[in-house]
């Protein structure tokens, strides 16, 4: 039979899993997300979340609480009546109380191989580290950041090709496929648990973006990595000198290449550059204010050659 659901969740990475569990039968009775913020043009409307549009547009109510602390939170909570609470990217603290709520607990798709990469930015953080893999795993929420029992995974390589946002667009699908599958157990009284280990725990801080600056004088495969986990937000970027005034540019998409030379110098017109071992070449970039670009349309605007160079 299916379940009463609460839903909680606020960027895209959520949106595959709301749907399927409506696909698959579940009364997702309420959809909890975070406010609005300023957007467009002139950052002057206030912009529902991506999950926000997609209840609505399904016709499921939607609720915004700026906390769950407070003893009118918990009650509007309590008020739905929900088997289980469903959470992805929710982005706000679940206090023990909320938790306690749903008869069958609250369930959390979360985007690492726990323990490893507890935290905000999962995705980010394996790439940049020179994860082999990755994967999405469903865990029954306690009051820990990402601590709580695991009841299924599943994994997923990581390419040098692939940047933050290609290893979200596949972890997100196969992380709604994953929680309908779990939902489904827990349905038939088959859903088992197993604690996470102690060793292996990592912490995946939230991207500041002081962290966006390229070091050219790190391995090529290191700054590939550390370009392809900021890639598209915020952007690794460094600053062009050919001469002239320094132009930030945002390195999205890049390849190891060969060659060497001293860290930031471009080697040849084709933009390779050096780095503290070996040699990267940059496919996809963007000059500031202005549209991501492929490398073949960059260089018709702004043909780079040695002595040039990326500080």
């Amino acid at each position: 039979m299916p379940f009463r659901l609460i839903f909680m969740g606020t960027p895209d990475f959520a949106v595959p899993t709301l749907l399927e569990l409506v696909a698959h039968g579940h009364e997702v009775v309420a959809v909890y997300t975070r406010a609005p913020k300023p957007g467009g043009r002139r950052g002057l409307q206030l912009q529902p979340t991506p999950v926000e549009r997609e209840a609505r547009r399904l016709g499921i109510p939607v609720l915004t609480p700026k906390t769950l602390k407070t003893p009118e939170a918990l009650e509007e909570f309590r008020a739905h009546d929900a088997d289980a609470a469903v959470v992805v990217a929710y982005g706000m603290i679940l206090p023990q109380a909320i938790l306690d709520v749903p008869k069958l607990g609250c369930f959390n798709l979360h985007g690492s191989l726990l323990p490893r990469w507890r935290g905000a930015a999962p995705i980010n953080r394996a790439i940049m580290a020179g994860d082999a893999e990755s994967g999405v795993m469903v865990m029954k929420m306690d009051v820990g950041l990402d601590t709580g029992d695991v009841a299924m995974a599943e994994r997923l390589a990581i390419s040098d090709s692939m940047t933050a946002s290609d290893l979200h667009d596949a972890l997100a699908p196969l992380g709604a496929d994953l929680m309908v599958r779990a939902m489904g157990a827990l349905e038939r009284g088959g859903l088992q648990f197993r604690k996470q280990s102690e060793d292996g725990v990592t912490y995946a801080a939230k991207i500041e973006k002081a962290e966006a600056r390229i070091d050219w004088s790190k391995p090529a495969h290191a700054v590939l990595r550390h370009i392809h986990g900021l890639s598209p937000f915020p952007g690794a970027w460094a600053e062009l000198d050919d001469g002239g005034t320094p132009v930030r540019l945002k390195i999205l998409r890049c390849e190891l290449a060969k060659g060497s030379g001293a860290p930031g110098d471009v080697l040849d017109g084709n933009l390779a550059i050096a780095c503290g071992d070996g040699a990267i070449r940059l496919l996809e970039l963007q000059r500031e204010g202005k549209a991501r670009m492929q490398a073949a349309d960059f260089l018709r605007g702004t043909p780079l050659k040695p002595p040039a160079r990326l500080s």
